[in-house]
Formats: C-alpha cells, structure tokens, sequence
C-alpha cells in the first residue's frame, strides 16, 4: 500500500486553506468529516506565502493546518509548492523566466512558468523541498510528498540558458561531433556542424514552425526529437533535485508528482523510474470514450510495472477550462471513480475541496461549493462515495490487474511519428492505438498498456501500433517473444526509422521485415473524403465481410507472409492488406491500413479466443465495462454500465457478494444507469 498511516483507498482532495479566512477553516473540516475526506493535497500553489522574500520564511499557516487536519483524522499529501515562482524572483533573477517558441522573454505570470535550466529556480526549489522536509519530517499527518505539479503544462523554454545546457547534453549522448552529425543527418542542407557553439535550440528563429492542426513542423527531426528528449530530461532533473532533497530527510515517506495520462511532452516512462508511485490527474471531456479513459488509466498503472497508482485529481462536476464545462450527471463522478479504482488506483481524490472564489478556476468544481454548506447534489453525492470507501476499507489496496494482452506504447516513437514529413497529417498515434485498446475494451478483455522495455514474457498477444520507430534490441525483442510462442501484431508505417529518425535503407518495415515476412514496396496516404476496402481472403477466421479502411495504405508483397485480406479498390486492389508470418512457436501479423472499427472487433475478438483468451464474462452490453482486480488468490469483478438506463448483465458461470449492496449475484441480473458492481468473486 501506498502508506500504513492510512490502510484504505485515500478520498479527499488538493485543498488550498491559504487561499480562506481562518474562520472558513474549522467549517471545512466539519463538511470534510461528512463527506468522508480523509486526504487533503496542500501547498501546491502556496511558495509565494511561504517564501514572500528571498531571505523570509513563513511556515505558520502551514504549520497551523497541519496539525488540524491531524486532530480532525485527515493525512497530507505535501507538496513542495514549486509549480509557479513568486513575483519577486522573477524580478530580481530574469534568469528564471521562460523565453519562448519565438524568443520572447516572458514577465511574471501564469503557473509552470520557471525555466527548468534556470540557476537560480533550480537552487530555490530545492531549497523551498528540503526546508518543508526538514520542518515536517516528522509531523505525523504527512502521507506523502507531492513535487511541483503537472510538470511540463506550460510551453518550452528556448532561453540562453537552454541551448547552453541543451549542448551539454548532446555531448553526452554522442560525444563527438562526427556522430552527432551522423545521427541529425545534417549533411542535409548543408547543416554540418564543425563546433559545438555552432548548435542551436530548434525553434520557431531556427528549424521549427507552426503547421496545420497545432503540430509543429521542423525542417530537422533528428535535431527536434533530440530538444523533445532533452527538455523532458531538463524538467525531469528538476523533479530529481526537489525529490532528493525531501528523502534526504524523509526516506521512508514516498514521493510522486501528478501526471497527465497521454501527455505528450514528457517522456513518463522515463519519469516513472524516479517516482515511488505513480499519480495523475484524469479529466475526461463529457464525450470522452469510456474506453479512451481506461486505457488512460492501464497506461499510467503500466508505467510501474501494474503496481497500483494514484489518482490524484478529478473533478467533483464541471471542468474550467474546456469549451462547453458541462456538468457530471448524477451517478457520473462515482461510476467514473470506481472506473479508477478497477483499473488500479488506490486513491480517489479531487481538485478541488473548496471552490475559488476568484480568477480562473473559480468555475472549476469541487466537492463544497460556493454555496458554502452540505446541502448541495455533488456534496450528497462524494459523501455517498466516502462513505461506501470508507466501508471498503483495505480490501482492494495491492489489488492487481492481470492481463494476457499488452499494447506497446512508447512516448519517443510518438514524437516521431507526428513529426515526421509525411505520409499525412491525419496519422494520430495515440487514436491508432486506442482504436486496438477500444476493440479489446468492448469485448471485455482485460489490456496493459507497457513500454517496449518491458518484460513480454507473461503477454501471449502484443500489440504494437504504428512502431515506426524501431530502437536498439527492440526488433531482437519482439522476434524473442513470437519466437517463443507468442503473437505479435503490428501496423502499417512500422519498421521505417531508428532512434534517431533515420530511415533503415533495404526496405521497409526494416529490422522487422524478416520476422514479418513482407516487404512495404510504397505508402499510399489517402484523403479524408477517400477510403478502400479490405477484403477477406479465404480461410481468414473471425472476418465476416468486407470492411472500410482509409488514411493510409502501405502497398506490401509477401516473403513467406500468408496473406489473410486484400485491398478492394484502386491501382493495388488485390495486394495484401493483413498478412499473418508463422515465426519460431509463435506468429506476427501486419495489418497494412487503418480499418474501421468493426474490422478490429470482429479480428480480435477471434485471435483471442483462438489462443484462449477470454473476456471476463460471456458478452459484453453496449457501455458496459469490466475488469479484475486481484491479491492473496481473491478475484474481484468490477462491472461499471455507463449507460443511463439499466443494463442486463450476465456473468455466466461467476458469481459471488457484490460488496457495496451486500447481495449475491450470478446468472443474468439487472444493473442500474450509471452504476457498479464490485463482485468478491467464488472459486
């Protein structure tokens, strides 16, 4: 479990006292008691009022509602405050502030707004970490420690600063120029550098511009992918600095920082080995895809291995920030927090407890409103969850998500992927891989979302979407693990560079044509008004018809491949367009185009039930959700129907005591709009 201190799943929030009068103190912790709040995140915004000079300390507010949250039973996740700098030290110290896309100088304002090269932010932050480490080590409400918070949420830094550390960097990573200039490939354009101050940060003065869509565009890919490194590495350090100087004193109390599921700047897999426990901060729109959440969540528990995480912020209701802040209708907030929970959070809390009064997210919800008083639905409604936790109590901590099915997902090769020059700008990594997830999701065959440095030994299915880049011993890996019996499936644009963005010469997919069997001769990008056909050949199991496709169509020749679809339409109608190669025990499979959605379900709901892989139970209802979660041989089923309306479930041969009703279930049973069960499951 995440702490001792506290054996049940934490409910509470990032709460901000110093923000209220003290006589709003004392009625907080009252409704906190009634809603069953047991966890509050505090200073996360609050280093101006702790450090309001550079020589001036004041810890008393701080200390004050330390010690009240203890006596009233409440822990605290302590954050270190850093996420936004006070206005006197950007004044004193310009160093501090951020230099932006362009190469203007920023003033004081908004919150992530220190450049993570900045001498004097990365002395003062860890200064401010080990000051609240030694003032509190011992104090006994401290849970946890919370660095910063949401790292990367504001824009690069592109400063004098940066590009000085940004050389350093490569020096360390290629250590000499000539491979430096091997692997940027700068005899392009006549880029060749011959002196390391020659290098300059890739920016909207250099190599980069804005393109369509929002993406950025570089002439240099090579150069662009390494800044993306280098600046996750850069905040990453700063994270590093802040989570030494709290063990130093507190070794034994873990330490995390929020996280934000697909976030596409840091490279989380990386970050993940320098936390103690994953948290992060989930914040679906009104029409997220439920399945798009979960793998969300498997995503995050994968970055550790499947230890369980923490969620560390939701909303009681509305959002702030997005264009239309419709409100959670009733149920909503809890089925989404047991959604949380059966994916492997150990934690529900929110952002917020109070609602702000003032500036921008004063329209953000919380668990007390601006009303003041309990007597409000979405108070109601987070005492029920409170309560039903508190009844729970340590039963599912530890609890782990086992699952046959992995999807690889790696942070550079989507950098890559939507940096490159082509095929076209419609190609979204994370939505070619969630359209996998969302097929295995409706079947209700339990996922993990992993990196492709993690062990495959235990998966006997291995999805990789779009591998377009191929690392050093990843090809060697993945020919390892179908070698052995298991099945590997990957897609169309895979194969084609290295870690570097360098084309592998010989023909595409590169490193993995031999294990897959097929040469790519040519990719096809299709407009958005275009699409083919994909069209089973004989003998391809579980494809019932033909099916639509589109965005891209690698044009591919089998080397020994068995070719399970073809192409319906245009020039290469007739070409392969699902290949399947026996490799060693096992099989690799390349789907050549982006299908539709019926395509996957229909494909992979059969090559698992061909290699025994079930759904958790014998069919799935439309919005109706389902995983396990296990410790100590004990199984437990969560079934979540995000419908409005009822649904009827039937759990085939499991039954079992759904623990938040007490009942005995099995056979075919009605499940209410909006509701969950938790199933301690027999046998």
């Amino acid at each position: 479990m995440i702490s001792a201190k506290k054996p049940k799943i934490w409910y509470g929030g990032d709460y901000n006292p110093d923000q209220w009068e003290k006589e709003v103190w004392d009625e907080d912790l009252r409704l906190f008691k009634l809603a069953g709040i047991d966890v509050a995140t505090l200073n996360v915004f609050a280093w101006a009022k702790n450090q309001p000079a550079e020589d001036t300390y004041d810890f008393g507010w701080l200390d004050e509602m330390m010690d009240k949250l203890h006596a009233n039973g409440v822990g605290v996740c302590l954050a270190t405050s850093t996420a936004a700098h006070p206005a006197w030290m950007a004044r004193k110290y310009p160093d501090v502030l951020q230099v932006d896309f362009n190469g203007n100088k920023r003033k004081f304002g908004g919150r992530h707004n220190s450049c993570p090269n900045s001498p004097t932010f990365r002395k003062y932050s860890a200064r401010m970490a080990e000051k609240l480490a030694e003032r509190y080590k011992d104090h006994p409400a401290l849970l946890i420690w919370h660095i910063n918070n949401e790292y990367g949420g504001a824009g690069n830094c592109y400063c004098d600063n940066c590009e000085a550390a940004f050389r350093e960097w490569a020096k360390a990573r290629y250590g000499t120029l000539e491979a430096l200039n091997r692997a940027w490939n700068t005899g392009f354009w006549g880029h060749t550098f011959h002196d390391w101050e020659d290098i300059v940060l890739p920016s909207g003065r250099s190599e980069e511009w804005q393109g369509a869509n929002g993406r950025t565009e570089t002439n240099f890919q090579g150069i662009s992918l390494d800044y993306i490194r280098f600046h996750s590495d850069s905040l990453l350090d700063c994270y590093k600095l802040e989570y030494d100087a709290v063990k130093k004193h507190t070794p034994d109390i873990p330490v995390t920082t929020n996280l934000m599921g697909a976030f596409k700047k840091l490279d989380y897999h990386k970050w993940a080995k320098h936390m103690d426990v994953v948290s992060w901060d989930n914040y679906p729109r009104f029409d997220t895809p439920h399945s798009y959440t979960g793998m969300m969540h498997d995503l995050m528990r994968g970055l550790k291995d499947g230890q369980p995480f923490m969620l560390m912020e939701q909303t009681p209701s509305q959002q702030n920030w997005q264009p239309y802040n419709s409100l959670k209708r009733p149920g909503v907030m809890r089925l989404w927090s047991y959604q949380a929970v059966a994916r492997g959070a150990d934690t529900i809390l929110f952002f917020q407890l109070r609602r702000s009064i003032g500036a921008c997210e004063k329209y953000h919800g919380a668990v007390i409103e601006h009303v003041g008083h309990e007597h409000t639905r979405v108070f109601r409604e987070c005492a029920q969850l409170g309560a039903e936790l508190g009844e729970l109590g340590e039963t599912l901590l530890d609890a782990r998500v086992e699952a046959k099915v992995a999807i690889l997902f790696d942070w550079e090769n989507w950098w890559a992927v939507e940096m490159s020059s082509g095929p076209t700008i419609a190609l979204r990594y994370v939505d070619e891989a969630h359209k996998f997830y969302d097929a295995l999701y409706r079947a209700g065959i339990a996922v993990d979302v992993v990196s492709v440095e993690a062990d495959l030994s235990g998966y006997d299915l291995v999805i990789a979407p779009v591998l377009y880049m191929v690392k050093q011993g990843v090809a060697a890996k993945l020919e390892q693990f179908t070698q052995n019996g298991g099945t590997l499936i990957t897609t169309f644009f895979s194969g084609i560079v290295d870690e570097n963005d360098r084309v592998k010469t010989g023909g595409y997919p590169g490193e993995l044509r031999k294990l897959l069997g097929i040469w790519a001769e040519e990719i096809d990008a299709l407009l958005p008004t275009q699409s083919n056909r994909i069209m089973p050949a004989d003998g391809a199991d579980g494809l019932k018809q033909e099916y639509e496709c589109a965005m891209i169509c690698d044009l591919i020749h089998s080397e020994g491949a068995e070719v399970k679809a073809v192409y319906g339409d245009d020039f290469y109608a007739g070409m392969p367009a699902l290949t399947v190669n026996k490799f060693g025990a096992g099989e690799a499979w390349y789907m050549a185009t982006s299908p539709e959605a019926l395509f996957l379900q229909d494909w992979l709901t059969q090559l698992c039930a061909d290699r025994g892989i079930a759904p958790l139970i014998p069919s799935v209802p439309d919005g109706v959700e389902t995983t396990v979660r296990s410790k100590e041989g004990q199984s437990y089923l969560f079934v979540l129907n995000h419908n409005a309306d009822a649904a009827q479930v039937n759990l085939g041969n499991r039954s079992g005591v759904e623990l938040l009703s007490g009942r005995e279930l099995s056979g075919s049973t009605e499940l209410g709009g909006r509701d969950v069960w938790i199933i301690k499951l027999q046998g």
